[in-house]
């Protein structure tokens, strides 16, 4: 027989070895639970890529510089550093400063009036009102089409209805022409010289905004991978142009 003294620790003890097995059993449990909980949610995300903004998109290739484009060409972003692509054409001088009025781009079938934006809330430049399919808006904070430096404009690719001015901006390829009529009654007309798939967290802004010595145009949209979840495509699409003749509108 145990003496009494010595019985008191040595259950004391065995409880706590009890307790420790206990302890373990429920740490293990709830490791399992925890990678079977982390398995189903990457098998969801896997069932809905778009949605979590993973997956199924193919990741953009990096070249060295802005792209020709051109049919059956896939779109690329360039390297940080590099500058905006050369157009075909050498640059006519640049005018003095007048409002856009119109974007005509024959290839793609586009003829839409243009709208002056600012900034919004966040400090991104505002896109033109959604419910106007055929509308693209010029940010205003920078030049005019056809004065020295870069102007922006911006269209939609779609609504939730239908396609917009800018759906077939991807396109457009090196040597195209793209025509902006002014309210000085002068048209600018400007040649591409590259374009380009850019990831919205890589926006590539000195490429874009820097300051030009030529009068270039920048027309910016939607692509790549739509997120349902936050209702916007991940990547932009940039078309690079520079002005390389004008007259009068007729």
């Amino acid at each position: 027989m145990v003496p009494q003294a010595a019985a008191e620790p040595y259950e004391a003890a065995e409880r706590r070895v009890s307790g420790s097995q206990a302890i373990r059993a429920v740490l293990i449990l709830a490791a399992v639970a925890g990678v079977v909980t982390v398995a189903i949610g990457v098998i969801f995300m896997l069932g809905s890529p778009d949605e979590y903004g993973i997956g199924t998109r193919t990741p953009l290739k990096m070249g060295s510089g802005v792209g020709r484009g051109g049919k059956g060409m896939p779109l690329t972003q360039a390297a940080v550093t590099a500058p905006p692509p050369i157009a075909p054409l050498p640059a006519a001088p640049p005018l003095q400063p007048s409002t856009p009025k119109r974007l005509i781009i024959p290839k793609i079938g586009v003829n839409a009036p243009i709208k002056s934006v600012g900034l919004d809330k966040h400090g991104a430049i505002q896109t033109p009102p959604a419910d106007n399919h055929n509308l693209v808006g010029w940010y205003r904070g920078g030049p005019t089409a056809g004065e020295a430096g870069a102007a922006v404009m911006l269209g939609h690719k779609d609504t939730r209805t239908r396609s917009a001015v800018f759906t077939r901006l991807h396109e457009l390829q090196y040597g195209d022409t793209i025509e902006v009529v002014r309210m000085d009654g002068t048209v600018a007309v400007f040649t591409v010289g590259g374009i380009e798939q850019a990831n919205k967290q890589t926006f590539p802004t000195a490429r874009v905004y820097g300051p030009q010595t030529d009068a270039q145009l920048r027309l910016i949209t939607c692509g790549g991978s739509y997120n349902r979840t936050t209702g916007h495509y991940l990547d932009n699409v940039i078309v690079y142009a520079t002005m390389t003749s004008t007259h009068k509108a007729p």
